[in-house]
């Protein structure tokens, strides 16, 4: 499970309506109507910034090959649940949850698993997938065919630390040894609308936790903030602003600025445009000669070693998802995250 993206720029406007259209992502009063207004007033930008990353958003075949690959690891490392077989559902892009539901239904699959690949959950992402999922299933699968479990997060796991860390030190090594230590490490992750955040939503806190391991694994060798972007619209939104970052450490005279994307798993808009077109060009304005970005997860073997950990982990716990799925957000207003909480944390495996 996965946010998804257009493949093509005639996908752009529909994948926007999508978007703006999920409560659980970006609240809007009027949701359907001023969904359909933003989107109208946006596509054309936003068609703008696929264009300049070829066309559409890759996310589609790396989310595939992620899973082909993940196919192979398992198979040999869990023979006893073998063959196994992926299935793609993005929330706001074809394949969308009712067509990976159809394909698992068409395949006669009785025993299945919602990955997300966000590792750090928050209501508006994971929530918002395992909602469409939840109301997916009462429509195509009301007799519950299907025998369902979740990995609905994973901030921690030693093997994405481990890739993290591996890939800072790579783009690190690009940097002259006498300036290295003093690289300033900026992770970068999607933010939240504060209202989001004040529900008790608990998405900060997992990729905070993301980066202290990443940092204990480095030995905090290197000055390193937690900074948050993609903000749309005039509502408060958690910060610092990744953009505003930059121009503040590039005023102060800092040449030396590491992106780290740590809450994304592959390339895609957030990556490919916001931070190396859109954040580099404010950056070289700057005079931030040594602005560069780790790569990105994509296929690294150790990352597809990782999430065949997990999901061997999850399977062989017995368990239908973590001990944290059912808990809700103090200040909850989803009307669906209850049920659907329910529906998979009660799961009879």
């Amino acid at each position: 499970m996965n946010l998804g993206g257009p493949r093509t720029l005639n996908d752009v406007g529909p994948f926007l309506g999508r978007l703006f259209s999920d409560g659980d992502l970006i609240p809007l009063p009027f949701q359907q109507s001023l969904a359909k207004f933003i989107t109208r007033r946006r596509t054309p930008k936003i068609q703008d910034q696929y264009a300049k990353i070829g066309g559409g958003s890759p996310i589609h075949m790396w989310t595939e090959r992620q899973g082909k690959l993940l196919e192979q690891v398992l198979d040999r490392i869990r023979p006893e649940s073998a063959p196994h077989k992926h299935y793609v559902a993005f929330r706001y892009t074809e394949p969308l949850t009712e067509t990976a539901i159809s394909q698992i239904q068409a395949d006669g699959v009785n025993r299945a698993v919602a990955l997300s690949l966000y590792p750090q959950y928050s209501c508006s992402t994971t929530g918002s997938s395992l909602n469409e999922l939840w109301r997916q299933l009462k429509v195509k699968d009301p007799q519950g065919s299907i025998q369902w479990s979740v990995i609905d997060r994973w901030p921690t796991h030693n093997l994405l630390v481990e890739t993290f860390a591996r890939h800072i030190e790579a783009s690190l090594k690009e940097y002259p040894e006498s300036e290295r230590s003093s690289v300033i490490l900026l992770f970068s992750a999607h933010s939240l609308p504060m209202s989001v955040v004040n529900r008790g939503d608990p998405y900060p806190q997992e990729v905070a936790a993301t980066v202290q391991r990443i940092m204990d694994r480095l030995g905090h060798v290197n000055p390193y903030r937690l900074i948050w972007q993609s903000q749309v619209g005039p509502s408060p939104w958690l910060g610092p602003k990744t953009e505003q970052v930059i121009e503040h450490y590039g005023k102060a005279g800092k040449k030396n600025l590491l992106m780290i994307p740590v809450a994304f798993v592959s390339d895609h808009i957030e990556t490919l445009f916001e931070l190396d077109l859109e954040y580099g060009k404010i950056a070289k304005e700057l005079g931030i000669t040594g602005y560069k970005r780790v790569e990105s997860l994509n296929d690294d073997p150790l990352f597809i070693e990782a999430l065949g950990d997990i999901v061997k982990g999850h399977l062989d716990s017995g368990k239908p998802a973590s001990n944290q799925l059912p808990l809700r957000c103090p200040m909850c207003v989803g009307k669906a995250c209850g049920p659907t909480k329910e529906f998979f944390a009660t799961q009879k495996l």
